[in-house]
């Protein structure tokens, strides 16, 4: 079956028809939804990759997510899908894994399958590496910026200052900030937390995982709070690995926020949840999604056009697992009440 067939069967052009099938302009949509119907009826399913090839275009659209696990990474798929809905441009995908990336293979996949531009949330590759990449393929970096290259992020400086200044405003002084491997990129967040810290002439305590998922942060968690002199709040570089230090707080009696405020970054769905109710920082990962689907159309159209840098401002979005330092009532001693 081919688009000669589908084409006969309507009678029009088979050119009409590749149109139809790519979204261009220049087809009516009552012509386009009587071509896909009858192509539907026929058994005809349109190969785009393979279209390109034939056309010597690329229009199909790479997506490249560091974690699916991570509802951030839903939320910039679904974004990107608003953004590509009616454009007619076809999506491939390719997940890695924040806690062991595969970033170039994921990213060499797509490349492969010959997209006309690759999406990408988040690289942990080099400033450098990226820059390689993208003169390989046109690429949007999404959650991370990179000079020279396409690039949709939020401003992580002012996201991680607020989360700090809003527990050291609650009367907190020891405040940990637990992040994962050190990626080139990925550090302004833990930057700007010991920059406040430092500012304030406080102490900071950075601990570092092996990776960013609530299994990696709730391991190291334990053994942070679990000292004679634990930090009365943490800031965590992700929601996920929030819930890892929640998880890591109950399993030692201690109460969130009475013995241990708790701030995320993200805003997931399940800092929402009732029992959850994380305090976070909103980087609107939806729209960052939109905004990068608008860049990559873009590319596409434009292959030489300016270079794309969009900052958002995140927003702290604050709930109930952040309270006043009551520092009086020692989680330490509550522990050894309670055994």
């Amino acid at each position: 079956m081919t688009q000669d067939d589908v084409a006969q069967e309507v009678g029009v052009s088979r050119a009409l028809v590749s149109l139809a099938f790519r979204g261009a302009p220049g087809v009516s949509e009552a012509s386009r939804r009587t071509i896909l119907e009858a192509a539907r009826s026929l058994g005809y399913r349109h190969n785009a990759i393979a279209a390109d090839l034939a056309a010597k275009t690329r229009t199909t659209i790479g997506l490249y997510l560091l974690d699916f696990r991570n509802e951030v990474y839903a939320d910039v798929y679904r974004g990107v899908r608003d953004a590509l809905e009616r454009s007619g441009n076809r999506v491939v995908l390719a997940v890695s894994d924040a806690d062991e990336p595969t970033d170039q293979q994921a990213v060499d996949s797509l490349v492969d399958a010959r997209v006309g531009v690759v999406i990408a949330a988040t690289l942990m590759l080099t400033d450098v590496d990226v820059r390689a990449l993208a003169k390989a393929v046109p690429l949007v970096s999404v959650a991370r910026r990179v000079p020279g290259v396409d690039c949709v992020y939020a401003d992580d400086e002012a996201g991680a200052e607020a989360a700090t200044r809003h527990l050291l405003d609650l009367g907190h002084r020891r405040i940990a900030h637990l992040t994962g491997d050190e990626y080139e990129g990925h550090l302004l967040r833990r930057r700007t937390y010991e920059a406040v810290m430092t500012t304030a002439g406080r102490t900071p305590q950075t601990v570092v995982a092996r990776g960013y998922s609530q299994e990696a942060a709730e391991g190291v968690a334990r053994m942070v709070l679990d000292v004679a002199d634990p930090p009365t709040a943490v800031f965590a570089h992700n929601d996920e690995m929030a819930l890892g230090v929640r998880e890591a707080a109950y399993s030692l009696g201690l109460r969130i926020p009475e013995d241990l405020s708790l701030v995320g970054y993200d805003d997931s769905r399940i800092a929402r949840l009732h029992g959850v109710d994380l305090t976070s920082v909103d980087q609107h990962a939806r729209r960052l999604g939109q905004d990068a689907g608008a860049a990559a159309l873009a590319r596409i159209r434009h292959e030489d056009g300016p270079v794309v840098d969009v900052r958002h401002a995140p927003d702290l979005v604050v709930r109930g697992s952040t309270a006043p330092c009551r520092d009086e009532s020692r989680p330490a001693d509550r522990r050894g009440a309670l055994a």
